[in-house]
This record gives structure tokens, C-alpha cells and sequence, in this order.
């Protein structure tokens, strides 16, 4: 199945690494215009030197309310596709959880989408059309051990898909979300770098093996594009299987 988009533009957020930046590589080879925000200066750096003609790299820090609104004024009528990827994740066992973990958490993972989509959706309603993808976890649909305070603000994202969906759908503007198992980015190494941890993971996929970034940016593509034209509201698990064992 091709995959084009004509003359259109996206907006990734978390675009510098890992799944963002596989996402902003695979739009960039099917020359949709890009704006990617990361907040790293040499993500950024590296980002502008892989796609000098396509992509605009914007360094931000989403967490901050009023600057993303006022960074993203002069671009957010004209985003056909959004992909609200950016993340934070910490595993902490309850009993040690603090303040700052619960609002690094929620202020990126829960807020920041709910702003940037705001953002951009303005001009989505006027010309009746849009997609959207958000970046959630199986950690959103699953319960794992020291993932609370992600696991919640993933599950925020699931709830807060269909809650999106059910207001932008008559405006022709579909949002969807996509569940990933564990993947091999540096984010992995956060909760899945201990060898134990690792196998017991493996031993209940029915693959066997963990997602590889392409393997969730091409779903993210398919979302995106109209071949997809009636898929509304999903929560779309991407993990080999896992989730169908119910751990």
C-alpha cells in the first residue's frame, strides 16, 4: 500500500529521537513539510542537517504553556496532520513518588497534548479536515510494576483520544492513538535495561521480540492518511501481541 500525502504539512512533537524522529524521517521521504519540535539543541541540530529542505526544527520546551502557544501561532493554520509523540517517563515503585515526578509527568504527557492540539486544531475546523495520532503506551492499557505515575498519564492519553475524537469527528478531523509495546529506543533503557525485566517482557509476546521505531511510524502513517479515512477514536496496540494475554 502507497502512502502519499500531497502537499501536505505535519506537526511532530518529540521529533529529535527515538520514534518521533523515525516518524519525522518516514513523512520527510513522502515529502510532507515537517515542523518538528524537540527542546535538545543538538537533536535540533542534527534534525535540520538530515532534512534540510522539508522540515523546520523548532526548539521547545512544551511543557511551557504560553511559549508553545505563541511558537506555534504562526504555523497552526496551516498543519494538515498532527503526531503528539513528545514524552516523559520515570519508573517509580509507590511509597516514592514525588511531586516532581507526578508533574514531569502529567505536564508533558497529558497537558502539553491537550495545548498543542488546541493549537492546531483552529485551522483543522475551518478547513474541515485533519488527523491525529497520539503517541500513548501499552503502559496506558496495562498495569506494570513502577509505572504508575507514566502508566496513568498514558491512560490519560488513551481516555483523552476518544473524548477528542468524539468532539473534532463532525469537523471531519479524525485522532486516534497508537499503543506501542516495549521499543528500541534509548527511552527503553528507562525501564527495560535490566536483563530480568527484559526477558520476563519477552517471554510474554508472542513474537518474541520488541517494536523496532519504523515499525511504529509506519502505523502512525497509516493513521494519518486517508486510506484510513473511517478509523476514529482507536486505541491501537502495537506490541507483538502482548496485550491480547492480558499479562
Amino acid at each position: 500500500m502507497t502512502l502519499d500525502f500531497p502537499g501536505q504539512t505535519a506537526l511532530v512533537t518529540g521529533a529529535g529521537r527515538g520514534i518521533g524522529r523515525e516518524i519525522v524521517r518516514q513523512l520527510a521521504t513522502r515529502n510532507v513539510k515537517i515542523i518538528a519540535i524537540c527542546r535538545t539543541c543538538s537533536d535540533l541540530d542534527s534534525l535540520k542537517k538530515e532534512f534540510p529542505t522539508n522540515v523546520i526544527a523548532i526548539e521547545l520546551d512544551l511543557r511551557n504553556w504560553t511559549a508553545t502557544r505563541k511558537a506555534l501561532e504562526p504555523y497552526a493554520d496551516k498543519i494538515d496532520m498532527l503526531v503528539n509523540n513528545a514524552a516523559y517517563a520515570k519508573c517509580t515503585p509507590l511509597g516514592e513518588i514525588t511531586e516532581q515526578e507526578c508533574d514531569d509527568h502529567y505536564s508533558l504527557n497529558v497537558k502539553a497534548i491537550i495545548n498543542v492540539t488546541q493549537c492546531v486544531t483552529v485551522g483543522m475546523k475551518q478547513r474541515r479536515s485533519g488527523s491525529i495520532v497520539n503517541v500513548s503506551s501499552l503502559a496506558g492499557l496495562v498495569g506494570y510494576k513502577d509505572h504508575l505515575v507514566y502508566g496513568s498519564s498514558k491512560a490519560a492519553v488513551d481516555l483523552m483520544t476518544k473524548i477528542m475524537a468524539l468532539e473534532l469527528g463532525p469537523y471531519n478531523i479524525r485522532v486516534n492513538s497508537i499503543n506501542p509495546g516495549v521499543t528500541n529506543t534509548e527511552m527503553a533503557k528507562v525501564g527495560w535495561s535490566d536483563p530480568e525485566r527484559r526477558d520476563w517482557m519477552l517471554s510474554r509476546c508472542p513474537l518474541g521480540r520488541f517494536n523496532e521505531p519504523v515499525e511504529i511510524a509506519q502505523a502512525v502513517l497509516f493513521l494519518l492518511n486517508q486510506k484510513s479515512g473511517l478509523i476514529n477514536g482507536v486505541n491501537l496496540p502495537i506490541d507483538g501481541g502482548i496485550y491480547t494475554t492480558k499479562m
